[in-house]
């Protein structure tokens, strides 16, 4: 990431916490990873080798640009899913190109259910999978959170701490793959990872 995109995304992070602190609608607000998480998750995109990195919960595209700007040095692409139109990402990705060119052409930016597009998905095809979404929902999407991971791949979801009780029973659908080491990381307001052991079978 250089300098300009770097100033660029700390200028959209502050901008979506001062649009939530004035927005009372959850479902509108921004929502924003932390930063220290979406840094840790685009090293996670480099260590993993991560080529096809797909993001459920667009919002304004702060951390799609984190995740296009890692998948650069691994020869990747990125499909971020979003139930609401895209419009906010793409003048946002637009604007992150023009200060690191490339970007835009790494992302591919879809409006529809992230159960749907994960239940189309190919066994093992995803290399990376960020969940960023309404929480509750995931354990609706089951398996496909963990069947459409390759081995070696890795599942990275966010909102562990500070929505403790609305993740756990997902945690408690992903405890039971014996497939899978976990860990939750104690970043920004908790990201939970979980890698797909290479000659496992998910259940």
């Amino acid at each position: 990431m250089n300098d300009r995109l770097s100033a660029f995304v700390a200028e959209l992070y502050t901008d979506g916490v001062t649009h939530d602190a004035a927005q009372p609608d959850r479902i509108l607000k921004r929502r924003n990873l932390e930063p220290a998480t979406a840094e840790l998750l685009s090293l996670i995109v480099r260590i993993a080798g991560a080529r096809h990195a797909v993001e459920v919960g667009t919002a304004n595209g702060y951390s799609t640009i984190w995740l296009a700007d890692a998948v650069g040095d691994t020869g990747g692409h990125v499909v971020s899913i979003d139930t609401a139109t895209s419009d906010d990402a793409r003048s946002n990705l637009n604007r992150a190109d023009a200060v690191q060119p490339g970007l835009a052409k790494r992302v591919e930016l879809r409006q529809e259910d992230g159960g749907a597009y994960l239940a189309r998905l190919a066994d093992g095809s995803v290399d990376l999978l960020f969940l960023d979404a309404e929480r509750v929902e995931y354990p609706s999407w089951w398996p496909h959170p963990v069947r459409v991971l390759h081995p070696g791949a890795v599942l990275a979801i966010d909102n562990v701490l500070s929505h403790a009780d609305e993740v756990a029973p997902f945690l408690t659908l992903l405890a039971r793959e014996t497939a899978l080491v976990r860990a939750t990381i104690a970043v920004g307001k908790g990201l939970h990872l979980a890698w797909r052991g290479r000659d496992s079978v998910v259940a």
